[in-house]
């Protein structure tokens, strides 16, 4: 039987090399990426069958990635792994395409059990946030989504949490592929849309809103 090729993305090199010993006896690990920038690059390059990634990657979030990968390959499975213990952080997952969502310090009960899940083409949610998530699609019909997904364009989400991180324009222009004038442009447009009169302001923003963590 094949065995299923997989991709691993996290920013600790000492949790990352934890999974391969976790995994490597079932499925083949045809990768690894310490920031969402390589995890897209490592994707375009090898085409795995599933990526697992952390959310709070440096340079691209984890779920700014899983849309990206879907709109590389839609067949392609994400299961998200995170610290973030919150309904709404696995509904704006499962929104991007997901189809995992497991907490880290559950990973070595419950990641295996994603994994095959999703292979299979269903769902895994962690049972330490699935009351969570079933309540609130009850009660709401769906979860409200962020605003930041509903104010900012994906370009400008990725401009946000680079220029977050503490990149300069110039680095976020060289990273992006595209002139400092447009980051700056971005970064004008976002503090409009938003109602920011400060970079500090639209920093704030983006811790609050899940853009990076801290």
């Amino acid at each position: 039987m094949k065995r299923a090729r997989i991709l691993l993305a996290d920013d600790h090199r000492i949790f990352l090399d934890g999974l391969i010993s976790l995994l490597e006896k079932e499925y083949d690990i045809v990768g690894t990426a310490e920031n969402g920038r390589v995890l897209i690059d490592e994707v375009e390059k090898k085409r795995p069958d599933i990526v697992i990634t952390d959310i709070s990657m440096p340079e691209l979030n984890g779920i700014e990635a899983t849309i990206q990968i879907k709109k590389i390959d839609p067949e392609i499975k994400v299961v998200l792994l995170t610290m973030h213990g919150d309904a709404t952080y696995a509904s704006r997952g499962f929104d991007a395409g997901a189809s995992g969502y497991v907490m880290k310090q559950a990973a070595t009960q419950e990641l295996v059990s994603a994994i095959r899940e999703a292979l299979k083409g269903r769902t895994f949610v962690t049972p330490m946030i699935a009351g969570d998530l079933i309540r609130s699609y009850r009660e709401d019909g769906k979860i409200k989504p962020d605003d930041i997904r509903v104010k900012l364009t994906p370009r400008q989400r990725e401009v946000l949490q680079l220029l977050a991180e503490g990149f300069s324009t110039k680095e976020v222009a060289a990273k992006l592929n595209i002139s400092a004038r447009t980051v700056e442009f971005h970064k004008y447009k976002m503090m409009q849309e938003l109602n920011l009169d400060t970079s500090t302001e639209l920093i704030h923003y983006a811790i609050k809103h899940g853009i990076i963590s801290i």
